[in-house]
C-alpha cells in the first residue's frame, strides 16, 4: 500500500449522499460474486463504473475528480508500483481481499490516471463446470508435452480455463509446474504437484528471461501469461518442443486467426520455419468468448476448438491456413483425433439449450452464415427426433 494512502477511507460520494472507500467498492464483488460483476473502472471525470454481465453500468453520483482518484486508486499500489507507474506512465499488479484476487492495471491518459480492476474468485472453478462443449479438457490433462493456446479478447475467460486445467492435472499428476504471469491471478494449491508461480517484474524481467531460466527448473508443465513478443513466442515454442506441455495465451478471436497472429509477429522469411515449429508442437487452440446468459444473470463460454491433428497440422505446414475451418466443422467426434467444434456450432447449441438468446448468439458469432447454417441443423435435429 502506497504510504500515506489508506483503502478504508471514504471518498466518492453518491447520489443519495452515501460515501463510499475504496474497499467498499472491493467488497461488492463479493456481495454479488465475481462471475455476475467482473471488473470495476476508475476514471476521472465520470462516476466509477462496474460491469455487471458483459455490460458497464455506472454509480449514481457526480464526475470523479483527479484527488479522489489518486485516493481511491493509491492504495491498491505499492510505493514501487507508482514509482513504476510515475516512469513507464502504467502498472500492472495484483490486490488480495477476502476470497477474491483482483488483477490490476492503472494507467494515465488524458485527464489524469485509470484504474481496471478484474475480481478472480481465489476457488478455481472445476474443469468441469468451465463449459467445455466436448471432452477435450480429458485429452489436455493427460499431455505430457506440447502447447495448448487458449485464446480471446480481454474479459473472455481464457485465465480461468487455464487454471483449471492446471489445477487438475496438479490433482491428479506428481509432476512440476512452473508459472510465469503478468500479475499473478489464480493462487494455486499445492497438491500432488509441485507449483511455483512467478510474477514479471517481481520476480523475472520478461517471459523470455523467465522461460530461459525455467529450462533449467525441471518443469513437466509450464504456463506463460501471454506470447506478447517475438521472443516469448519462440521460447514457448522450443519448450511445448522439447517435452513439455506448455500453456499460453493470446488475444485472438478465432483458431485461424490465432495462427496467423503468431506468423505475423516474425519476418516473412521466417514463416516457413514457424509454420513446421507449429505443426510439430501444437497441440490445441481453444478460442473462447464470454455471452450473456439468456435469464441475465452472468455469462457463459463458448468455444473453438482446434486439436492439431494430421491433417490441420498439414494445413499448417503448407500455409493453408484457411482451410482449417472446414476441419473444426467436420471432425466433431468425441475422439482424440477429432474432438474439434466450430464458434458458431457451439452457440447454435447454446441457444438449442435456452442459454443464450439468438440475438445475442448472432452478434458474437464470427461467421453470421455459418452460425444460421448450424441454427437450422439443430432444428431439424428437432425435427427428426420428433419422427
Amino acid at each position: 500500500m502506497t504510504k500515506g494512502y489508506d483503502i478504508d477511507v471514504r471518498v466518492y460520494e453518491t447520489q443519495d449522499a452515501k460515501k463510499l472507500s475504496m474497499l467498499d467498492m472491493l467488497q461488492y464483488f463479493e456481495e454479488q460474486g465475481a462471475l455476475i460483476v467482473s471488473d470495476l473502472h476508475i476514471k476521472v471525470g465520470t462516476p466509477p463504473a462496474y460491469r455487471v454481465s458483459g455490460e458497464l453500468q455506472k454509480l449514481k453520483g457526480s464526475p470523479i475528480t483527479d484527488e479522489q482518484a489518486k485516493k481511491l486508486i493509491y492504495p491498491l499500489l505499492t510505493d514501487e508500483n507508482l514509482e513504476k507507474l510515475e516512469t513507464q506512465h502504467s502498472v500492472d499488479c495484483s490486490y488480495r481481499l477476502g476470497n477474491l484476487q483482483f488483477r490490476i492495471n492503472v494507467f494515465k491518459e488524458n485527464d489524469g490516471i485509470c484504474a481496471a480492476i478484474r475480481a478472480l474468485a481465489l476457488d478455481i472453478p472445476p474443469v468441469e463446470k468451465i463449459g467445455f462443449p466436448n471432452n477435450v479438457w480429458k485429452d489436455i490433462i493427460e499431455r505430457k508435452s506440447g502447447l495448448v493456446l487458449v485464446t480471446g479478447i480481454a474479459g473472455a475467460g481464457k485465465s480461468t480455463t487455464i487454471a483449471s486445467l492446471i489445477d487438475r492435472i496438479s490433482q491428479i499428476r506428481s509432476c512440476r509446474i512452473i508459472t510465469i504471469e503478468d500479475p499473478i491471478e489464480y493462487i494455486f494449491q499445492q497438491k500432488n504437484s509441485i507449483i511455483s508461480q512467478r510474477e514479471l517484474g517481481r520476480d523475472v524481467k520478461s517471459f523470455a528471461d523467465g522461460l530461459r531460466d525455467m529450462l533449467r527448473e525441471d518443469p513437466n508443465v509450464i504456463f506463460v501469461g501471454e506470447m506478447r513478443d517475438p521472443d516469448t513466442i519462440a521460447m514457448t515454442l522450443m519448450a511445448a518442443e522439447t517435452g513439455h506441455l506448455v500453456f499460453s495465451t493470446l488475444h485472438t478471436r478465432d483458431v485461424t486467426g490465432t495462427v496467423t497472429r503468431i506468423l505475423d509477429y516474425f519476418p516473412e522469411g521466417r514463416h516457413s520455419e514457424l509454420r513446421n515449429q507449429l505443426s510439430l508442437g501444437l497441440r490445441y487452440i481453444i478460442s473462447q468468448k464470454l455471452i450473456p446468459r439468456k435469464n441475465g444473470v452472468g455469462r457463459v463460454v463458448a468455444m473453438e476448438i482446434m486439436n492439431n491433428n494430421y491433417a490441420c497440422a498439414n494445413l499448417i505446414r503448407t500455409g493453408k491456413i484457411e482451410q482449417i475451418y472446414s476441419q473444426l466443422q467436420t471432425k466433431t467426434r468425441e475422439t482424440s483425433d477429432e474432438n474439434m467444434i466450430a464458434m458458431e456450432a457451439h452457440l447454435a447449441r447454446l441457444v438449442k439449450s435456452g442459454e443464450i438468446d439468438l440475438f445475442e448468439a448472432q452478434k458474437w458469432a464470427n461467421k453470421l452464415k455459418s452460425f444460421l447454417d448450424c441454427m437450422k441443423r439443430e432444428s431439424q435435429d428437432n425435427f427428426n427426433g420428433y419422427q
